[in-house]
């Protein structure tokens, strides 16, 4: 094992020294803000390898987390050993990761949501460790939910709106730990009166239940990172087959980006490693709002 682990730090140092040659060669000069760095990770132009992608997930991901922990703490959090922090950095034209750490704690200053959802993880006086749980839990939830109110992007939740009110049928896709999201959505679609199918894999019969999908239909797909679930296999099938796609996902980097017509950025955050799906529940009812609100007229009662 440990001889594994050095060898592909060999290789990932040699992919890293190529990829920082990629990224001059395509005209991109050392970020100044976070912002910026978001630029380069969302333009699609940037290719990293394996550990340097999870990487980039983890700081798409959890910018207050960055910003506030030792390189220590942040390289425990994404997963990788601090060396590959610092070579991420230096790929961006920055000497250490502490240099790079910059970009992130600027960021924070004005962000006190963002923050409050990392303090709400520190450790508090409780009277049980259950309490204790609880309101950890009850603070990511709160710090989701504050994500959304200060980056919703508006223009690709009308048009999920759009697509999703102009099929003749909703294939809703998601598995995991987006399986309670798609389910209740499903759920309230049909109580309002929605035509919708649920792929939920019973018996792995995923496959064939996205089997009839056609280009009068649209699909709506929630996956999160690690993205190893069958959802995007399930989404290439609907893409081939010209059905309209819209997406609830995590980051840039998920594969879904490429196959969808829109996607929406939601960005859960967790306690004491569970995540919360505040948001994402917030984000998909809304969606199941507009359409019935597209397709009637009116506003529905979603119980």
């Amino acid at each position: 094992m440990s001889g594994a682990r050095t060898s592909t730090g060999r290789a990932g140092s040699g992919e890293s020294r190529k990829q920082g040659r990629s990224l001059a060669a395509l005209g991109y000069t050392k970020p100044q803000t976070y912002e910026e760095l978001r630029a380069v990770l969302s333009s699609g132009t940037v290719h990293f390898p394996k550990r340097l992608r999870q990487v980039a997930i983890f700081l798409w991901q959890h910018p207050s987390a960055v910003a506030l922990g030792t390189i220590a703490q942040v390289a425990d959090q994404a997963g990788v050993q601090p060396s590959t922090l610092v070579r991420f950095a230096q790929i961006f034209g920055y000497a250490g990761f502490s240099d790079f750490q910059g970009l992130f704690k600027d960021h924070m200053k004005g962000s006190w949501p963002e923050g409050r959802g990392q303090g709400s993880q520190e450790p508090v006086k409780e009277h049980s460790a259950n309490l204790h749980f609880l309101n950890g839990m009850v603070g990511a939830s709160q710090a989701s939910l504050s994500r959304i109110g200060s980056g919703f992007d508006t223009d690709s939740f009308e048009t999920m709106v759009d697509l999703l009110a102009g099929a003749e049928l909703i294939y809703v896709i998601g598995s995991k730990r987006a399986f309670p999201v798609t389910t209740y959505l499903s759920l309230t679609l049909s109580q309002q009166g929605v035509r919708n199918v649920l792929v939920d894999n019973v018996g792995s019969t995923a496959l064939d239940q996205v089997g009839c999908i056609s280009r009068r239909d649209a699909v709506l797909a929630v996956s999160f990172s690690p993205y190893n679930s069958i959802t995007p296999d399930l989404v290439a099938v609907a893409h081939e087959r010209g059905a309209r796609i819209v997406t609830i996902t995590d980051s840039t980097f998920s594969p879904l980006v490429k196959l969808s017509d829109t996607w929406l950025e939601v960005v859960e955050s967790d306690f004491a490693g569970f995540r919360s799906l505040a948001a994402s529940l917030a984000v998909g009812m809304a969606l199941v709002h507009g359409v019935v609100a597209r397709r009637t007229g009116c506003t529905g009662t979603v119980d």
